[in-house]
């Protein structure tokens, strides 16, 4: 959760369900994958989240980074960066799975999240936003270069620390297949990922068969 001044909006904006900042095309779609699978009552507010506009400003009055997912519990509480949220998600319905419940896949499910945000998300920040670093045009085409080579090294070496099916953990999913049914479609694209790491297409790919997942990939095209 960002540190805000005051993580919770006003009494009179309390709400009865979450509300899910997002945007196509994006991480929120992995939130929103849960918060359906987790039964928990929700609405979607898509916004086009780095276009001028009252969209983007009342992001950035809750969330400084300026970035989707943004996630409004029930209480009012503003809560950003996508990991706390699966595991808050977790916490209020811990039968859906999301996390793993044994210590031995628990273990090996938070060090391949803290990968996925810590490490692979940075390669989009700045590589395909390197002009909001205020670099010039050879300087951003040569960070994009170094952050997609960066990107396809730890997609490789996350290759080897998943099951071998039917998903990223085994015989369940978790919120690891969330992640990958939405990010094995971003850059490098699915047809390498098919090629040089064909065990996390295949578990994204049995994750996408699940109706709910299937058609929360389907709005976000």
């Amino acid at each position: 959760m960002f540190p805000l001044a005051d993580p919770k909006l006003p009494k009179e904006c309390l709400m009865s369900e979450y509300e899910l900042i997002a945007s196509k095309g994006c991480g929120s779609a992995v939130i929103e994958m849960a918060l359906a699978l987790a039964g928990l009552p929700h609405r979607v507010t898509l916004i086009p989240f780095l276009k001028p506009g009252s969209g983007r400003e009342r992001l950035l009055s809750l969330n400084p980074l300026g970035q989707v997912p943004t996630l409004i519990l029930p209480d009012g509480t503003v809560m950003t960066e996508s990991a706390a949220m699966v595991l808050h998600i977790n916490d209020v319905a811990p039968e859906v799975g999301l996390v793993p419940s044994d210590a031995e896949r628990r273990a090996v499910f938070l060090n391949l999240l803290a990968v996925l945000i810590g490490a692979v998300y940075p390669t989009f920040t700045f590589g395909e936003e390197a002009r909001l670093f205020g670099l010039d045009d050879a300087a951003a085409s040569t960070l994009r270069t170094e952050c997609e080579a960066r990107r396809m090294r730890i997609w490789r070496h996350m290759e080897t620390r998943i099951s071998p099916a039917p998903y990223a953990l085994g015989s369940s999913p978790t919120a690891i297949d969330l992640y990958l049914a939405v990010m094995t479609a971003w850059p490098p694209g699915r047809a390498w990922f098919a090629e040089n790491c064909p065990r996390l297409i295949s578990a994204a790919d049995e994750m996408a068969r699940n109706l709910v997942v299937g058609q929360v990939i389907e709005r976000n095209a």
